[in-house]
């Protein structure tokens, strides 16, 4: 309703391009506006020629324009003049008349100038949010068309490593150009997936099911089961999608690499929250880990780059042995990275 009011404002003045449409229905709010004041002049007090005459001038301004307006001002004050001023059915002039016509030309002109200043602002309003309407559109455009040649142009690097990888002999350089062909093709699309022109925050329970799903697609392994746990409205901060996002590609990779490497498994994510602080869990229930394992120690690669991005934004990313086995991601971030 409020919606619909606001577009019926929006088209003001009426009839702009008929403007004959407009000045007849003037006439017929100026009519009206007699009939009006000729029925209630049993009833009103001497001293009021003007006061159904008001209204006829409002709405008409306001519907029709400035110059409906005030032709319906000149013929309402004349016709109130004429009829409904001693001596009736003439145009007596003296001091009390003159004050009287000059505060109805005062009241109607400053009546008629308020509807135009709005109007006029109304119609700037409608101006600059219909461009504002066309930049979004077009920023969202540009958006989309970079989000996609990035992407894209990642692709294109990864393909071009797989290729490179064919002209490499040694085993350890293979699996160097593997592991960063792999980590460009995610990257690419994490980016195309992750960022929103609106700069609104990520739905992580949303987007965790996606990603886990595409890793384990990824990795051909439909063996693997992957459950999310988080909560349905919880956002993450857009600033700390990628990041995070990555955490979670080396965390559950490393589980299908090496927690299960040659049989089936399941993998549980569980985003919780407390004391205001994001503590994401990746559990497994792969052959685990040693009890005195340390990433700093590790060669793994890819675990050391989660830590050192868990470190870029302010959280903490360890990996421990599960009460049950397997092994147990943990990631700790701040506050800040929910909203």
């Amino acid at each position: 309703m409020q919606r619909s009011n606001e577009r019926f404002v929006e088209r003001l003045p009426l009839v702009l391009n008929r403007p004959v449409y407009g000045y007849a229905l003037t006439l017929l709010f100026c009519a009206a506006a007699m009939m009006l004041r000729i029925a209630a002049e049993p009833l009103l007090p001497s001293g009021y020629p003007f006061v159904t005459f008001f209204p006829a001038v409002i709405l008409s301004t306001f519907l029709f324009g400035v110059r409906p307006g005030l032709f319906a001002a000149v013929l309402c004050g004349f016709a109130s003049w004429y009829i409904f001023i001693a001596p009736m059915f003439g145009f007596p002039l003296n001091p009390a008349v003159a004050v009287a016509l000059l505060f109805y030309a005062g009241v109607v002109g400053v009546d008629i100038w308020l509807i135009h200043i709005m109007q006029r602002a109304n119609f700037n309003l409608a101006v600059e949010r219909e461009r504002s309407r066309i930049l979004a559109d077009n920023r969202e455009l540009l958006f989309r068309e970079l989000q996609h040649r990035v992407s894209n142009n990642l692709q294109v690097v990864a393909a071009m490593l797989s290729l490179q990888r064919r002209q490499v002999d040694h085993a350890d350089a293979k699996r160097a150009l593997d592991d960063a062909s792999e980590r460009l093709a995610l990257v690419g699309r994490i980016s195309r997936a992750l960022y929103d022109p609106s700069g609104m925050g990520q739905d992580v329970h949303a987007f965790l099911s996606a990603l886990t799903a595409d890793i384990v697609g990824a990795s051909g392994r439909a063996d693997v089961t992957v459950e999310v746990i988080a909560p349905d409205s919880m956002q993450l901060e857009a600033t700390m999608a990628v990041p995070f996002a990555l955490i979670v590609a080396e965390a559950v990779s490393n589980a299908i690499e090496h927690g299960m490497p040659d049989r089936a498994g399941r993998i549980r994510l569980t985003l919780d929250t407390a004391d205001g602080a994001l503590s994401l869990q990746v559990a497994d229930d792969g052959r685990g880990i040693a009890p005195d394992f340390q990433i700093d120690a590790q060669q793994s690669l890819g675990l050391r780059i989660a830590h050192a991005l868990a470190g870029q934004i302010g959280g903490r990313f360890a990996l421990a042995p599960g009460q049950q086995g397997g092994a147990v991601a943990r990631l700790d971030l701040p506050a800040a990275a929910a909203c």
